[in-house]
């Protein structure tokens, strides 16, 4: 079949296999181009592996280190007349390449909240790899299922006043103003019960008691900050509230992980596009004058560049860790050089729909966008018939 991007909103509803598998060859001979190296972990287990951050430290650890790797995902197959998700495709591309190169690699499909996806997890680490040298968790989700079969779900609110704001509407260019109402109390605490630090805790606490961390292990776990631009609805909000959860869990995690000489930290990375940012208020203009920026000053990174960068120089460099005054470690230094922050304050609120092309990159914005469902991926024939059916290697999980 042809497959075209389909977009309602800020969702893309379809995916291109090709595409993906381009992608995903494009992110290899970054890694590749950047040089291998030996003195990375060895064997590494990704939490929500196959997309964004999570999908670029696997390729970062596996081709940059030639480490084996576990990712642990939720994506769909492909069904009928709809597509795969970009992350089941991209994660098929992963492990051919993977397996071409020798590389030890085992695919985790289902609920990374679950106990028993954890169980499988640490059968599997048990069985093949013995022990973990580094646990990358950079799980996105919208809703989680408790212990207790009850579900809670995120919301993307502000907290105390409401907020208005506006987001480029990817089909038409238009800029719609949208309004959002404060989030009670339920709502804050359900937000951080899905996407602040808990699971993380779980998940260290499951592979410590089957002692399946390896001496000096270390645990990262992806976050954003952002710029005063954004705090309203982002750091001030319900999301914010959850970003503050995983500072609490590190610290949590801190005497876990010297049991076995090891690490926790939280990374903060740059602001990149992903499709919760496509969703959040504001963040498509902030990241349309972000990119023009960081592109004019020769400093704009995609996932990949961020991520091998945070592997090469901080996480297993030989320099000092690059940390605030909460411990994080801070790899979003340049998107919040002076200069660069200046022109986004100078520039945000004379953005419209007819200066968005002269004064914005909504054109580079929209292609990463598009980009992470296998579109608009240079070299590639979108005429061509495709079969969406790709299968996976899954040692574990859903078919």
């Amino acid at each position: 079949m042809i497959i075209k991007p389909r977009i309602r909103g800020f969702l893309c509803t379809t995916a291109h296999p090709a595409g993906c598998a381009q992608d995903v060859a494009n992110q290899i001979n970054h890694v590749e181009s950047e040089g291998i190296r030996s003195d990375g972990p060895k064997r590494v287990l990704i939490i929500g592996a196959s997309g964004g951050y999570g999908l670029a430290s696997r390729i970062s650890t596996a081709f940059g280190f030639g480490s084996s790797t576990v990712g642990v995902f939720f994506e769909r197959p492909a069904s009928g007349n709809r597509t795969a998700s970009p992350g089941w495709y991209k994660t098929a591309a992963f492990t051919e390449k993977a397996k071409a190169k020798g590389l030890y690699t085992a695919n985790i499909n289902g609920d990374a909240f679950s106990q028993g996806i954890k169980d499988a997890t640490c059968d599997l680490i048990e069985k093949d790899l013995g022990q973990i040298d580094l646990v990358v968790y950079s799980l996105a989700a919208p809703a989680r299922q408790l212990p207790d079969g009850s579900v809670v779900r995120s919301t993307l609110k502000p907290i105390g006043e409401p907020f208005e704001g506006s987001t480029i509407d990817l089909n038409t260019r238009e800029l719609k103003s949208l309004s959002l109402e404060p989030a009670n109390e339920e709502e804050v605490s359900d937000t951080i019960r899905v996407m602040g630090g808990e699971d993380w805790e779980l998940w260290i606490q499951a592979l410590l008691a089957r002692g399946l961390l390896a001496a000096g292990c270390v645990t990262t776990n992806y976050t954003y900050l952002g710029s005063e631009v954004t705090w309203p609805i982002y750091h001030h909000g319900t999301i914010g509230k959850a970003k503050e959860d995983l500072d609490r869990a590190q610290a949590a995690l801190v005497e876990p992980m010297e049991s076995v000489n090891g690490k926790a930290y939280v990374v903060v990375m740059k602001g990149l596009v992903t499709q919760a940012a496509s969703a959040i208020p504001g963040m498509s203009i902030y990241l349309s004058l972000l990119f023009r920026a960081m592109k004019k000053a020769g400093t704009h990174e995609g996932c990949i560049e961020q991520t091998t960068r945070f592997f090469n120089t901080q996480l297993f460099g030989s320099g000092e860790h690059r940390t605030d005054e909460g411990g994080r470690i801070r790899m979003d230094e340049l998107e919040l050089r002076d200069d660069i922050q200046q022109f986004v304050a100078d520039n945000w609120s004379l953005v419209s729909a007819e200066t968005l092309e002269d004064m914005t990159d909504f054109d580079g914005y929209k292609q990463a966008y598009l980009e992470m469902h296998g579109f608009e991926v240079a070299g590639m024939d979108y005429e061509a018939e495709v079969d969406p059916e790709i299968p996976i290697e899954l040692q574990a999980g859903e078919a």
